[in-house]
């Protein structure tokens, strides 16, 4: 089960972007419910299949508005069909329709980001590589993009810069190799942080193994590459583990978990998800 960030964390988050939407005011909405805002249920359908994830957060939201009961047909998570009913809420008239628009962008994007994981995830279900996620997010949305990356199936990479240390092309270019970054880092890391080498070719491979990182990721490499290094990798030091990267698209995953990676990660999922799309009606 994918755990939910804190209310703590997520209300400021809802505030602004009702805010945002209401304005000074939701004029429609307002004008029809000023004298009779009587309590009204909605139903929520999909518009086409997908995994849903998000359900919770919607409720988060529309209760900023108002009290309201809400009642989930599906569990978060599910792969549901078109045409399904998510769920049933009611709520007075005035927070059903102001809140409509920020939940439902919210539950869309989310379960489009869920579907695609789950379809990459899919593919590699049953080999031992796991899939993980990158920082390509959308700002002030990392939080949430990652958690449908969950719910879709996949494991989270670091959630900020300060999450590990990864030491990618340009920190190598900047400070004069992988030994001296790696030195340099050292010598300044929290315990217990892992260590992440970015390597693109078999001499940083084997400078990041003799430096004794705990991470060390194969990047845009061809595919007798990468099961070069794996099998380099695991002979010379089996406690590193192997993540690959680049090119990494529904066609080429699973050819690229086959060669023993312990990790893939791409950003795909997040960066090339469509919304899912869903309807909110009131009945």
């Amino acid at each position: 089960m994918v755990m939910l960030p804190p209310n703590v964390v997520l209300e400021p988050l809802f505030r602004e972007w009702l805010r945002e939407d209401i304005g000074r005011g939701d004029r429609a909405t307002g004008a029809i419910t000023a004298n009779n805002n009587p309590v009204q249920e909605a139903v929520w359908m999909t518009k086409q299949a997908g995994v849903i994830a998000g359900l919770p957060f919607a409720e988060k939201i529309f209760s900023l508005l108002g009290k309201i009961d809400w009642q989930p047909q599906v569990t978060e998570g599910s792969f549901c069909e078109n045409q399904v009913k998510l769920l049933r809420c009611r709520a007075g008239t005035d927070t059903l329709l102001t809140g409509e628009r920020v939940a439902l962008n919210l539950v869309m994007h989310l379960s489009g980001i869920a579907t695609l994981t789950h379809h990459y995830a899919e593919k590699i279900a049953d080999l031992p590589t796991q899939l993980v996620d990158t920082r390509k997010t959308t700002p002030g949305l990392r939080l949430l993009e990652k958690y449908a990356t969950q719910v879709g199936g996949a494991m989270n990479h670091r959630f900020g810069l300060d999450d590990a240390a990864m030491i990618k092309e340009n920190h190598i270019q900047a400070a004069g190799g992988i030994t001296s970054a790696i030195a340099q880092l050292r010598s300044n890391l929290p315990y217990p942080l892992t260590i992440e080498v970015e390597t693109t070719n078999a001499t940083e491979v084997e400078e990041a193994i003799a430096s004794n990182v705990d991470i060390i990721m194969l990047d845009n490499m061809a595919l007798p590459l990468i099961r070069e290094m794996v099998d380099l990798i695991k002979k010379k030091n089996s406690a590193i583990k192997v993540e690959a990267s680049g090119n990494i698209n529904l066609n080429t995953i699973r050819e690229i978990a086959e060669t023993g990676v312990d990790y893939i990660s791409t950003s795909a999922p997040i960066t090339q998800a469509s919304w899912l799309d869903l309807s909110m009606t009131l009945v």
